[in-house]
Formats: structure tokens, sequence, C-alpha cells
């Protein structure tokens, strides 16, 4: 345990950009996804993290620019020690530079803003010398060192008195494999991490077992047969929604969005722009996710393609969740994390999610302490 009074604070400005325009990572592929239209968020996630500890005796050691005063200024915190000039345009090897600068300033904490790839370089520069927390920016993050939104991130560092940490898991995901459909996961490193339950993710955990595969289909067989015709059925990531798929006798993007409209699929590998235009067609959509076991995230890791203006024109009350009894059993909360607190707060507390054929469990959404949320109204 140790006082938090002095925090090196770095974002990676491309993090997350190959998200919502579904390249399903940004690494080696930032120009791409400019020029399908992607915009940086790293910044604005970060200065909204940074909000919730405006006003509090901290000394801030930083990057330059967009890898950490903007966010700083944004925030409106002043007064900060800017330790590290990078070269534009920004790459790894400048985050591990501020990292290395910020222990040589005698930092307590290092806060990073970004995913998986920049947890790892934070990882490689400064090891288990200090605590490290991440404010979720990237497409997919599975390690165990990020805030469950950015939100949450007040509620995580104390206030006053110690920090108290735990160790936790930085998991190096294979992009390339990825992007064709493979999950492919290896250890990186473990680091400290602020304890924080309900507040900091947990590792993602995959199940394998026989009774995980039944389950699968039973729920892959009861929606599938549940669907109504002239409906578009928006069908997400994961091995849960591709037993939908396979039900209907259709080839599921394992880790992508496929579109089905009476029985037919009509998108494949979908992103913003194409689930947009497909929504201008259709009368009526619902769009079907599944749990990330462990984690519980439903929307915000893997899912940006879904943005707060596709969830809109949805609308959150037909959105279909599903997990299996087994995965929920190791899930002890659930979490949306969309980029925009008042949609995250129209979910409500409890999100119902189909477990098999014909049932389900409702399962409670976690929420940082003060949280606007939409009431409780079962009775």
């Amino acid at each position: 345990m140790s006082d938090l009074r002095k925090i090196g604070f770095v974002v990676n400005p491309v993090a997350g950009m190959g998200g919502s325009v579904g390249l399903k990572g940004t690494d080696g592929l930032v120009d791409r996804a400019r020029e399908l239209g992607a915009r940086p968020a790293a910044t604005v996630r970060a200065a909204a993290a940074l909000r919730q500890l405006a006003g509090r005796p901290l000394r801030f050691v930083t990057a330059g620019g967009e890898m950490g005063e903007a966010a700083l200024d944004a925030a409106g915190i002043a007064g900060y020690d800017c330790a590290y000039r990078p070269t534009l345009p920004t790459a790894a090897p400048d985050t591990r530079a501020a990292c290395r600068a910020f222990l040589e300033r005698g930092v307590d904490l290092l806060l990073f803003c970004g995913g998986d790839g920049t947890a790892r370089d934070v990882a490689d520069a400064v090891g288990r010398a200090v605590p490290v927390l991440g404010i979720p920016a990237g497409v997919k993050m599975y390690s165990s060192v990020f805030a469950v939104d950015p939100g949450a991130i007040g509620a995580v560092l104390p206030a006053d008195g110690p920090l108290r940490c735990t160790d936790a898991e930085v998991i190096d995901v294979d992009e390339g494999a990825y992007r064709e459909n493979e999950l492919r996961t290896v250890l990186h490193a473990v680091v400290r991490t602020p304890t924080a339950p309900g507040l900091v993710q947990s590792t993602k955990q995959v199940c394998e077992e026989a009774d995980e595969d039944r389950a699968r289909t039973a729920i892959g067989a009861f929606i599938a047969d549940a669907m109504l015709p002239g409906v578009l059925y928006i069908l997400g990531p994961g091995t849960t929604t591709g037993a939908v798929a396979r039900h209907l006798g259709l080839e599921k993007t394992l880790l992508g969005f496929d579109a089905v409209l009476d029985g037919r699929l009509v998108g494949a590998d979908l992103n913003e722009s194409t689930i947009l235009a497909l929504l201008e067609t259709a009368d009526e959509a619902r769009l079907v996710l599944s749990v990330i076991g462990a984690q519980g995230f439903v929307l915000g890791r893997g899912t940006q393609v879904c943005t707060p203006e596709v969830l809109r024109r949805i609308g959150p009350g037909r959105l279909l969740f599903l997990g299996t009894p087994g995965k929920l059993a190791r899930t002890p909360l659930l979490h949306v994390d969309t980029g925009d607190p008042l949609l995250d707060g129209a979910f409500g507390p409890y999100l119902q999610v189909v477990t098999g054929y014909g049932t389900a469990q409702r399962k409670r959404l976690g929420t940082r302490p003060g949280a606007a949320q939409a009431p409780d109204r079962r009775r």
C-alpha cells in the first residue's frame, strides 16, 4: 500500500479507431481506419476520466500533445509536468519512452488510456515498479488492468488514504489472427493494479466444456425459432451468437457483426456505416449480443461498430442478450460502456439474459457509485 500523490499519465491517441469501422483493432491500420472515416476518441475518453480527479491534491506527469497534455487541458487540470515530447506520428516506442520518463520522476501510479496493445507497452516499460490502471479506449480489452469505463476512474482511485493493489494480467491478442476470426491470446505480463471489485474488469474467460456447447446450441435454436418475419436481426460476435446462425444454416463472422432478415444473410462483417444503411431500409431491428465471460461486458469490448447512433436507432429495449448458465455463474456483474453515459444509464439496473431454450436470467448491471441510471420498475 502507498499514498497516491503523483500520477504518470499517457494516452495512445489512435486507440480504438478501428472499432467503429469494423477493423477489429487498430495496430498497423491507422491510415486505413482514417480512410474509412474513423475518428479519434481516446482523448475524449481520457478527459472524461480525468475530470473526476480535478481538484484532488494530485500532481500529474505526462507526455506532450495528444499523448497527454490535450486531455489534461480538456479536463481543466493545470500545473502538470511534461516529461516527454513525442515525435509525430506517435507510436508504441513513444508510449514506452514516456512511461520510463515518468518512473524517473517518481510517480506513484501510471494511468494510461488505450487498449490491450497500450497495456502491453506500459507493462514492458514499468513492469511491477508502480501500479498501472487503464482508461478503456481500445477495440478489444481482455487485460484485467482496465476500469470498466472512464466514469469509474474516480471511484477506483481513492480520494484519500492508501492505494491498495493486486496482481493483474496483461493479455496479448494476436490482431492478425483476430481479424481472421480466430481469438488467440497469451499472457504477456503480470502487473499491479488498484483493487476495486466491480469497477476494474476481470480477464476474459473462454469456456469450452461440453455442457457449454449444449447450452449455446439451445440458446441458438431458441433465438432462431423466435425470429419475427420482416425484422432485421444484427448478430454480434462470439460463439453463442454463432449458434443462432448455425441453427439457421448460415455462416457467421465469428468476431464480427452479421445481419439476418427472414432467415437470409443480408450483410456480413458489418461496420457502423453498413449497419446504419441496413437500418435505413428496415422497419424494425433487433441487436443480438453475447456476454463476455467473467468480464461481463455486453457492449464496449469488441462491439464498437455499435456506436451510440446505431444503438439509438435500434433502441435499448430491442437488444437481446445471450449467455450460457456456466458463463453467467462466473460473471458477477454485467457492464455496458457505449461511450455515452446517458445511453449507458438507459439500460436500467438489470438485463435479461437468454440462457437456454425459453429460459432466461435477470443479471445485475454494474454501475459506478453515484452514476445516474433508469429506476428499477420491478414490482
